[in-house]
């Protein structure tokens, strides 16, 4: 995979991209933060998750139309190997075993371990509150 990145680097408060702009790259964080939002109308950008060193920044490159589904600010200075997407999509597609070994990593890795971190944090946001008001009836 690092055969298709190169390295890049961003200043701390820098919009690394909007949500509902094109798809078209991902990084590899080696290091720094980036809180990944959402616009809420009325309220402008809310975070909803925050990446760190050796995690996946952009995962919508994978899925058509290929649009960022959130957006990334950087939180510090981030360090990061950059990757072409339809480059690394074409790459799938031609080697279709190693194409679905990297997309079932990273259905697994990220996909999963953020959608149930949505989950919880919804549960913290909306859940039953049991242990400040006993038992719900």
């Amino acid at each position: 995979m690092l055969g298709f990145a190169h390295e890049t680097s961003f200043p701390s408060d820098i919009r690394i991209f909007d949500e509902g702009g094109e798809a078209d790259r991902f990084w590899i964080v080696r290091t720094g933060l980036i809180a990944l939002d959402v616009h809420v109308p009325a309220r402008g950008p809310v975070v909803v998750e925050t990446v760190g060193d050796g995690e996946l920044l952009g995962w919508s490159w994978l899925f058509e139309p290929y649009q960022w589904h959130l957006g990334a600010l950087t939180r510090t200075a981030v360090q990061a190997y950059e990757f072409d997407a339809p480059q690394v999509r074409a790459a799938m597609d031609e080697d279709p075993a190693a194409g679905l070994a990297l997309f079932r990593a990273i259905g697994d890795q990220v996909i999963g371990r953020r959608l149930k971190s949505a989950r919880t944090r919804l549960l913290d946001l909306y859940g039953p509150r049991a242990y400040e008001s006993g038992p719900v009836r």
